[in-house]
């Protein structure tokens, strides 16, 4: 039966990817158009559920760390973590936020400024206040709460109980067999879509910011061409990091692409306006810790609502539809830790790197914008890929940061693509720990080769708008993860302290 879900699976999903990469390719308009209608449908009539959802994730996240169940480990009871911290959070950082930073370290406070909700005046100090307070909170603890429900199911019906590393496996306690059958089929296989297509559009957005970057610094002009050349390349590179496994390759790449990161950070600290960088990231996080609450539940809908569809509830939707990928690979790399643990090191470490990331870039754009007359957010309106390389013409040595910054941009989509490849492999391998090496090929052929295809025909955003419809169902299967992750570790303790043994299967028959 295991061997015939993976084949079942890994045929049905690449079928209905395949299919849908045609329709792409061939009807770019027809599928742009059909897609529109679907997300404005989904954002217009259910996106207050993201807002709700993802409120209610956090609060659950948080009560898993601080409950009686903190002290659980994701795994057996004397099992060590296979990483070390730093290690562990470089690719925690580099799977779920890495390359979003850098694309909108600049660019997201510079647009929030120029184009905020109708309530705050454009251009002025309090849209400036309120640019840097949103960017904190669409990159701060929701998103990690987001994943951290799939992680964390995940790892604990897979780690602790025994079963594949699926996101099916998780709804054994209520389905029981029935995960073999289409029920789990198709739980797995709408996993499958939303990361394929969630990893094709950031490959594509990604290879064009590259683009912009060596076309600022060398002597060429940015073409459909030369960002085939770069996703040809960062192909060839992350199928080779795939094939040297978890341990060496996605953990070397992302621990050696944390600390290019860290280094650019420090520099940028250091020339650029320390203090007014350090007064940003001391007021914006008061801001963001007191309206914590009133953002995670206000749609602004008397006046702002647009605004709010646009950005906070598409920010929340697309973190749902990239929660298989994100949720499985960070399982994968946290066996060994306590609930607790786990829960506190993704939701603290990756939020407040996010937090200083933003405040330097942030802060040193404000600084430049509004004292210097920079002219900034006029180059984020005109092309959001170019607002971090016109931010460090200013400063010296431009071209090396430049330069730097385009590595650190290669590297992250390098890790990006390999860690969903091995985790595509995964998903379509039964859960297989080592997936076979010919389908983490298939896989990473098809993303790439659909991102080239989808460049060339203006079909990406077509795609894009896909993925975040499949958020929507996944929403759901979410808050039922939620349920079954409070069935097992609620069975497990209730046995621990009768003196019975530990259970297998995680199905609490008392209730």
């Amino acid at each position: 039966m295991p061997k015939l879900k993976n084949n079942i699976v890994f045929a049905a999903s690449l079928c209905i990817v395949l299919l849908l990469i045609v329709v792409g390719a061939i009807w770019p308009e027809q599928l742009d158009a059909w897609s529109s209608r679907l997300h404005a449908a989904i954002i217009r009539d259910f996106g207050w559920t993201y807002l709700l959802f993802a409120f209610l994730f956090l609060v659950f996240s948080l009560f898993m760390a601080f409950s009686r169940f903190g002290n659980i480990k994701l795994g057996h009871d004397h099992e060590k973590p296979r990483f070390s911290y730093f290690a562990w959070f470089s690719m925690l950082f580099a799977a779920g936020m890495g390359i979003g930073l850098i694309f909108w370290g600049v660019a997201e406070p510079m647009s929030h400024y120029l184009n905020p909700p109708g309530y705050v005046a454009k251009a002025s100090p309090e849209a400036a206040r309120f640019a840097m307070r949103y960017s904190f909170f669409h990159w701060g603890v929701h998103p990690w709460a987001i994943y951290i429900v799939m992680s964390l199911s995940i790892a604990y019906f897979s780690f602790r109980r025994g079963m594949p590393p699926l996101i099916s496996s998780c709804f054994f306690p209520i389905l029981g067999e029935r995960i073999h059958g289409p029920i789990g089929y198709a739980i797995d296989i709408l996993a499958v879509f939303a990361t394929v297509f969630g990893i094709v559009t950031s490959l594509g957005l990604g290879a064009m910011q590259i683009n912009s970057g060596l076309a600022s610094v060398l002597p060429f002009e940015a073409s459909f061409t030369s960002t085939l050349v770069i996703i040809g390349v960062v192909t060839v590179l992350f199928m080779i990091s795939s094939m040297t496994g978890l341990d060496r390759g996605i953990k070397l790449l992302s621990t050696a692409n944390v600390m290019l990161a860290i280094t650019i950070l420090c520099f940028m600290l250091l020339v650029g306006p320390t203090t007014t960088i350090m007064n940003v990231l001391l007021s914006t996080f008061a801001d963001y810790a007191t309206s914590l609450f009133s953002m995670s539940l206000s749609t602004n809908p008397f006046r702002g609502l647009e605004w709010t569809q646009n950005w906070t509830l598409f920010y929340w939707a697309w973190w749902i539809s990239w929660s298989p990928f994100v949720g499985l690979f960070v399982a994968s790399i946290s066996r060994g830790r306590t609930i607790r643990e786990f829960v506190t090191g993704c939701l603290l470490v990756p939020t407040l790197l996010t937090f200083v990331w933003f405040s330097v870039f942030g802060g040193s754009a404000f600084h430049l914008e509004l004292q210097e007359g920079a002219n900034i957010a006029a180059t984020v309106a005109q092309d959001v890929s170019t607002g971090l390389f016109k931010l460090y013409s200013f400063y010296p040595l431009s071209s090396v940061l430049t330069l730097l910054t385009v590595l650190l941009l290669v590297v992250f989509f390098v890790t990006s693509a390999d860690s969903a490849t091995f985790v595509l492999g995964m998903m379509t391998s039964g859960g297989q720990q080592d997936p076979p090496a010919g389908k983490k090929i298939v896989w990473g052929l098809t993303v790439s080769v659909t991102a080239a295809i989808l460049l060339f025909t203006g079909g990406l955003e077509g795609l894009q708008r896909m993925a975040i419809a499949a958020a929507l169902p996944f929403t759901g299967i979410m808050l039922l993860l939620c349920f079954c992750l409070l069935r097992g570790v609620r069975y497990e303790l209730r046995h621990e302290r009768s003196g019975q043994d530990q259970p297998e299967d995680g199905v609490d028959t008392d209730e």
